[in-house]
């Protein structure tokens, strides 16, 4: 935690609003997507999934890959709890609902399914695109596909599996947005960078959380903004985004959310 407030601290001192970009993709992003303060009707279906979710009493046995939880000290946790304490906040949910439906990408890949309510937020951006999303966790992946039944999406397919063996064994199409939102260690994010990088476009976002969890994830990050295939790169502190975008000279933003 005191390595996170450090970073926050010199985050804000670099950072800046869409006036200090010069970008016209990354200025449109940051106007039309970060700061869209539409109230748009998906929302309420994020909440009634969130609020079904926070309901849930019942116990789960969670496996743990990675880093871990901070929060947890048993394996055995209430539904409830782990959308209360480890579930993407809402306003993080709702940004990336905007982010799905700003880019409308046909095949999107998510690593890390958790309970589900990422995964609901992108299939509502983007009704229309296929959605794979990856879960380690037996008991996590049933209970997530359990709630997310209850709703209208026919386009998500939760798969349990770990991410090695995932990328192993499916043959991928070139995907346009991936979330990676699983083991926050810096060789698995690197791995899992490498891994991506056969299948990324000329419009595939990486979406990378928590880029400060510990001095091993910000370490990471930074390898992957070198590397010579990403060109723009945007830092929300929470979130880190890359792109690929041929037409564009190579370029970091640190935005103010």
């Amino acid at each position: 935690m005191v390595y996170q407030i450090a970073k926050y601290f010199k985050f804000l001192l670099r950072a800046t609003n869409q006036h200090g970009v010069h970008s016209p993709f990354v200025y449109d992003l940051v106007t039309q997507c970060f700061y869209d303060k539409t109230k748009h009707h998906a929302y309420e279906i994020l909440a009634k999934h969130r609020e079904a979710l926070l309901n849930d009493t019942s116990t789960i046995s969670v496996t743990d890959f990675g880093a871990g939880s901070r929060i947890f000290k048993s394996n055995q946790r209430k539904v409830s709890a782990i959308a209360k304490h480890a579930g993407i906040s809402r306003k993080r949910q709702q940004l990336l609902f905007r982010l799905s439906y700003y880019f409308q990408p046909d095949n999107i890949l998510e690593l890390g399914t958790s309970l589900g309510m990422a995964t609901m937020a992108m299939a509502a951006g983007s009704p229309n695109a296929t959605i794979t999303s990856i879960e380690g966790c037996a008991a996590t992946s049933e209970k997530a596909k359990a709630h997310l039944a209850g709703f209208s999406f026919k386009n998500i397919e939760i798969v349990h599996s770990s991410f090695s063996d995932f990328f192993l064994r499916k043959e991928l199409e070139t995907l346009d947005m991936v979330y990676i939102d699983g083991n926050h260690s810096k060789q698995a994010t690197l791995e899992n960078f490498e891994a991506l990088l056969p299948y990324v476009n000329n419009k595939t976002v990486l979406i990378f959380d928590d880029i400060y969890w510990s001095q091993e994830m910000t370490e990471a990050w930074q390898e992957i903004i070198r590397h010579p295939e990403v060109t723009v790169s945007i830092d929300t502190f929470l979130w880190g985004l890359v792109f690929f975008r041929s037409e564009q000279r190579k370029e970091h933003f640190s935005i103010r959310m």
